[in-house]
């Protein structure tokens, strides 16, 4: 079924105490089954928030995550970007579904001595060592490195393949950057100079067609996105009281099985100026990541990285992430790969059932006997998933739901509201009153999990209450469990994070 509506109300002002629809229950770690062919182009989460960390009013971040469930110490190798690949965050600014800016990363791993790699004198021969590193590591140029990794940072405006593409600066000149080795282990990072070495590595950038500076870091983080994961696939394998009871809500700690792995970020901050148009301060964001439409495998490579693989041909997309989790827990299992290859704006025609008619309420009624909603279709969804939220972070152009412009699935930030400081934060969001976070934008410690268990079970039925129904497209009696205050028993708050760019936290040591 193609979505048809036309003309449908203005949601009430009580959606401000509202969440998500259907962005529920993870991160999207290897959410589809093409994807976990190919980890290192895994988007995972995506986070975009006005910045919170003090003299940074006017500036938004944007986090792209990849490369998931990194066990710190998987080596010798480690967990470099893959440099075929092409890792892009986009921004449309007139809330038509489509890029208007494009940040495009590309990586290049280099071999130490002139493609040598690091060697020592053995048996009168210069051999080369197997590991990334020949001793303790600082941030000197001079480290005793294999190899390293860097990147270029290009802004593309309009279109992402046939806009104007421009080249980011680094403040100092230059369009190179580097990136740091992931955190090996204390050894080769003594007296907890891991942070430090990181840090060195966060650049001021000039962005072209910006008034003022950005920031930019590349690097391995400890993972962020606080979730029952195990247990949330394992058919919700927790119990009733704690999976639907608020005082529970971080009875199982603050990470679950995530509290032990890293990440790779792509991080950066942009003024926020540069990233709106006209008198619109909605943006709404998402990341990809695309590869080379061709592929040949060498069975005899040569000596050297990456040199049993040549890729060729037009860049295609394998990965998307706007709001979290749509892909993992809503889109249908033969649809996964189809939404990791499509575009926002043609979100309506191709995924329209998913939200209209969804599926995880249905589980969750089997699962633990919540009455799922009974208004089809879900409307109430369709707001908050399709459009965002009336007064807090809907386009200026979209008016209703497909009226003004098309139902798009993204992350969607209102750059006019104010940042909420760390400590005042609230986990539940807008749910809760701090109208900053999530669903407007995704902030590091928003709980999109809890929120969105409520919302996907029918709350905006029952907060609209039966003389509003008409503003959402449901009424209390659609939804019995509306008012169930659901949790999956994990949760972490802005205060378990950094307050500083790129607010993520120092990764775990692969031996400490």
């Amino acid at each position: 079924m193609k979505m048809k509506f036309r003309h449908v109300a203005h949601a009430c002002l009580v959606l401000l105490a509202t969440g998500s629809a259907m962005s529920a229950m993870a991160s999207s770690h290897r959410e589809a089954p093409f994807i976990t062919t190919s980890p290192k182009v895994d988007g995972t989460d995506f986070y975009m928030f006005n910045s919170y960390e003090a003299g940074k009013t006017g500036n938004v971040t944007l986090i792209a995550n990849y490369l998931p469930l990194q066990d710190p110490y998987g080596g010798p190798n480690y967990f470099s970007l893959d440099p075929n690949a092409l890792y892009e965050i986009h921004v449309d600014n007139n809330g038509d579904g489509k890029e208007d800016l494009t940040f495009q990363f590309q990586f290049k791993n280099t071999l130490a001595n002139n493609g040598a790699g690091i060697t020592l004198p053995i048996g009168g021969k210069n051999v080369a060592i197997p590991l990334r590193q020949a001793g303790a590591v600082t941030n000197s140029p001079n480290a005793p490195l294999s190899y390293t990794e860097s990147f270029t940072l290009n802004v593309v405006r309009g279109d992402r393949r046939g806009g104007t593409r421009s080249a980011v600066t680094a403040a100092g000149g230059g369009t190179t950057f580097n990136k740091p080795i992931d955190y090996i282990g204390t050894k080769t990072f003594p007296g907890n100079s891991y942070e430090g070495y990181a840090n060195s590595y966060i650049q001021t950038i000039n962005i072209p067609g910006c008034a003022t500076p950005g920031k930019v870091f590349v690097g391995q983080r400890k993972e962020a996105f606080s979730v029952n994961l195990g247990a949330i696939f394992d058919l919700v394998n927790a119990p009733a009281a704690v999976i639907t009871n608020e005082a529970n809500a971080s009875a199982a700690g603050k990470f679950g099985e995530l509290e032990n792995k890293n990440v790779t970020s792509l991080a950066l901050e942009v003024p926020a100026s540069c990233l709106t148009a006209g008198t619109d301060k909605v943006i709404g964001g998402w990341t990809t990541a695309s590869l080379r439409q061709g592929r040949l495998i060498n069975g005899a490579p040569p000596s050297g990285l990456q040199a049993s693989e040549k890729a060729g041909g037009a860049w295609t997309q394998v990965s998307r992430l706007g709001m979290p989790l749509v892909n993992e827990v809503v889109i249908g299992l033969k649809d996964k790969d189809k939404f990791n290859g499509n575009k926002p704006m043609n979100d309506a025609a191709n995924f329209a059932d998913y939200v209209t008619n969804p599926t995880l309420p249905a589980l969750i009624e089997t699962l633990f006997g919540a009455k799922a909603p009974t208004n089809f279709p879900r409307t109430d969804l369709m707001t908050a998933f399709l459009t965002g939220l009336p007064t807090v972070n809907r386009p200026a152009n979209i008016t209703g739901l497909g009226v003004g412009g098309p139902l798009a699935e993204m992350l969607r930030l209102n750059t006019g509201i104010a940042a909420t400081p760390a400590a005042a934060q609230k986990s539940l969001g807008v749910a809760a009153g701090d109208n900053a976070g999530f669903p407007n934008g995704r902030r590091l410690g928003d709980d999109v999990v809890d929120v969105s268990l409520r919302v996907a079970m029918g709350a905006l039925c029952v907060l609209t209450g039966e003389t509003d129904a008409l503003k959402v497209g449901c009424k209390p009696s659609d939804a019995p469990a509306g008012g169930v205050a659901f949790v999956d028993a994990v949760r972490a708050s802005a205060t378990d994070f950094q307050q500083v760019f790129p607010y993520l936290n120092t990764p775990l040591p692969g031996a400490k």
